[in-house]
């Protein structure tokens, strides 16, 4: 097999990989049979020189590989007929802005398959970037509140070398008493929540979060039962909210009146419950005035989320009663939003090793010798240029 590591074509910048040198290496060693190359690259983050010292040949042309690996989409023209792609492709939800991609990769006969579904039995995720996105997203909500109740700033992200350097800046500021409140309590949210504790804010309980007042900065971080409740008349319980998440109401509201800050970390669908609306916002008791959206679903179940926004220009206002955008940092009564959505970009290095790792652990035996879990399989979205069984839904999409 001929594994081809491709240069990011589609998202400007972004200097993540898939497969690092040293797991390059280590798949040489284990599996023989497997040949790898990489398409050259000035932005990535490690050179090409690291893959040649490893034994990684540097090719441009890579038309007669048969599985090629990037991060986020190919761009069109780049798609190579027959091919075996592997990527965050971002059409399984049916996003719109990527329905021509996908026609294109029906037409060209490709077997898609997607990171994000790389599961094991029980449906949980394999390989993800999440816990870093949670990193650099929180990251921008100190970097928010810093300049919006501070006028004060602290390095970009993408500045930085590492994760550690990251910890390091926020180790240095200091903010004013404050609420901030995290929503989902995985990969994510744990990933936010070490930047805060690394920014000296003090985790609380919700229900001291609630009920209490401080003189210092604060945050509370929520598991899923904690900001959704079964419905009156259904009989389901928690364990059945990621299967059914229409059956459960959302009990963040309460949340609402009592935050200064609010780090979407959760998991949602676009059956799950709001977590509030426009109306919502438009209370004289809904206290929120900076969102760093970091699950950042467009639309989706947070009101003040209207579009995603750039490393470059992370931020925008948004008026409370309208929910127009506005200029940002204009106005103490607008809503400050966050709503990059490739944040771990900004930490190329930590997030190339991590996702890395797991690809080797928990997926490349499952590609490079036989699918015995189905891991592949529950991966597979197309298969030469085909909707697969799993995915049939995506058919009305497609067309």
């Amino acid at each position: 097999m001929k594994i081809a590591i491709l240069r990011e074509t589609r998202r400007w910048k972004d200097r993540r990989v898939a497969i690092i040198p040293a797991t390059a290496l280590k798949i040489l060693k284990k599996w023989p049979s497997v040949k790898i190359f990489i398409q050259p690259s000035e932005v990535r983050v490690f050179s090409d020189k690291e893959y040649e010292d490893v034994g990684v040949e540097i090719k441009e042309d890579i038309s007669d590989c048969d599985v090629l690996i990037g991060v986020k989409e190919v761009s069109e023209e780049a798609l190579i007929e027959g091919k075996t792609y592997i990527m965050f492709a971002h059409v399984a939800k049916k996003q719109e802005h990527n329905k021509g991609f996908f026609r294109v990769m029906a037409q060209r006969k490709i077997t898609l398959l997607d990171y994000e579904y790389f599961t094991n039995e029980a449906g949980l995720r394999l390989v993800a970037f999440g816990h870093w996105a949670g990193v650099v997203g929180a990251y921008y909500a100190i970097m928010g509140i810093l300049k919006r109740y501070h006028d004060f700033k602290i390095p970009h992200p993408s500045a930085l070398y590492d994760a550690e350097e990251l910890y390091e800046v926020v180790k240095k500021v200091r903010i004013r008493p404050l609420k901030i409140v995290i929503t989902g309590d995985g990969r994510v949210g744990q990933g936010a929540a070490k930047v805060l504790q690394n920014s000296g804010i003090k985790k609380v309980e919700v229900a001291d979060f609630l009920e209490k007042s401080f003189d210092f900065p604060v945050y509370c971080i929520l598991p899923f039962q904690e900001y959704v409740q079964p419905k009156a008349e259904s009989a389901k319980t928690y364990n059945d909210f990621f299967t059914s998440p229409e059956e459960f109401e959302s009990t963040f509201q309460r949340l609402t009146k009592v935050a200064d800050v609010y780090i979407p970390c959760h998991f949602w669908h676009p059956k799950s419950p709001l977590f509030f609306t426009k109306e919502d916002v438009a209370q004289k008791d809904f206290k929120i005035s900076m969102v760093a959206d970091i699950s950042c679903d467009v639309p989706g179940p947070v009101a003040t989320t209207i579009r995603t926004s750039e490393h470059e220009t992370p931020y925008y206002d948004i008026d409370r009663e309208t929910l127009e955008e506005k200029t940002t940092f204009s106005d103490k009564n607008n809503i400050t939003v966050v709503a990059v959505d490739n944040l771990p970009t900004a930490l190329p290095r930590n997030s190339s090793e991590s996702f890395s790792t797991d690809l080797l652990k928990n997926v490349f035996p499952y590609l490079f010798e036989n699918d015995s879990e189905g891991i592949i399989e529950r991966a597979t979205i197309l298969k030469n240029g085909t909707i697969t069984p799993r995915y049939g839904y995506l058919s009305d999409f497609l067309k």
